[in-house]
C-alpha cells in the first residue's frame, strides 16, 4: 500500500500568520524520509494555504511524485502545466468549504474534464479525479478518459455509529472492486486516521491511501516524522 501525505495543513499554519513557516517543502523531504511515496498538495483557485511558487520548490526537491491536487479552472491547469507534477487529482472546489466536501461530479462535468485530461496528459501528467464510491460516477469517469480515480472516504470516516461505518465500508469495498474491473487503478482519501483507516487499507483493490489532517495533527506530539512511519507501518500490515 502506497502512502501520500497531503501537506496543505503545514502551508494553512504558516498562512495563519503570514510569515515564512514552517516551510511546506521541508516538511515534504521529511515525510519522504520517513517513508511517504508521494506529497499531496492541493492548489486552491483562492491560495489559501498551497502558493504557486510552493509547487516549484516541491517539484524541484521531492524525489518520490508531486500529486497536486486541483479544479479544472482554466487559471489552475495553466499552473499545473508549467509545474508539471507527476500526476493531478481533479477535486472539486468552493470558496466557503473547509476542506473538500464530497467527490467531483463527474457525470455533469464530462467534456470539461475530458478536455482537460487532454491538455494535462499531452504535457505528460497522469491524471486522477475524486470521486464519491458511486458507480455511475466511476462510470463517467471512463467516458472522460481517466485511468485512475480516488474514492472520497468521508462518508466511512464520518460514520456515527458501527452499523453506518459497516455500510460505508462495503460500500468502497463494492466500488473498488467495480473501478477495478474497468482497468482503473484505484486509491483513496479523506477523513482517514489512526483509528479507521486499517479496514480501507484492507480493501485489495486500492493500492494508494492519501492522508493529511490526521498526519499533521499526530506530528504535533511525536514529529512528523514519526508520525508518517507510523501511518505507513499501519496500512502496510
Amino acid at each position: 500500500m502506497r502512502l501520500g501525505v497531503n501537506i496543505d495543513h503545514v502551508a494553512t499554519l504558516r498562512e495563519a500568520r503570514g510569515g515564512l513557516e514552517p516551510e511546506p517543502g521541508f516538511a515534504a523531504l521529511i515525510a519522504e524520509a520517513a517513508g511517504a511515496d508521494a506529497i499531496v498538495a492541493h492548489l486552491r483557485e483562492d491560495r489559501r494555504h498551497i502558493k504557486d511558487e510552493d509547487l516549484f520548490i516541491l517539484k524541484k526537491i521531492i524525489k518520490t511524485k508531486l500529486n497536486l491536487e486541483m479544479s479544472i479552472a482554466p487559471e489552475i491547469i495553466n499552473v499545473a502545466l508549467k509545474v508539471k507534477p507527476e500526476q493531478a487529482t481533479f477535486v472539486p472546489e468552493k470558496r466557503q468549504e473547509l476542506t473538500t466536501e464530497g467527490g467531483l461530479n463527474v457525470i455533469s462535468n464530462c467534456e470539461k474534464i475530458r478536455n482537460a485530461i487532454n491538455k494535462l496528459e499531452k504535457a505528460g501528467i497522469y491524471v486522477s479525479i475524486f470521486i464519491d464510491p458511486d458507480k455511475q460516477q466511476i462510470k463517467a469517469a471512463k467516458n472522460a478518459g481517466a485511468k485512475k480515480i480516488e474514492l472520497h472516504t468521508g462518508r466511512y470516516a464520518n460514520a456515527k455509529n458501527k452499523i453506518q461505518e459497516r455500510k460505508f465500508l462495503a460500500e468502497l469495498k463494492t466500488t473498488a472492486k467495480f473501478a477495478h474491473s474497468l482497468d482503473f487503478s484505484v486509491s483513496a482519501g479523506h477523513g482517514l486516521n489512526y483509528c479507521n483507516v486499517l479496514e480501507v487499507a484492507q480493501i485489495k483493490e486500492i493500492t494508494e491511501l492519501n492522508i493529511g489532517h490526521s498526519i499533521i495533527s499526530r506530528a504535533l506530539f511525536c514529529g512528523l516524522g514519526e508520525a508518517v512511519k507510523e501511518m505507513k507501518e499501519l496500512i502496510c500490515q
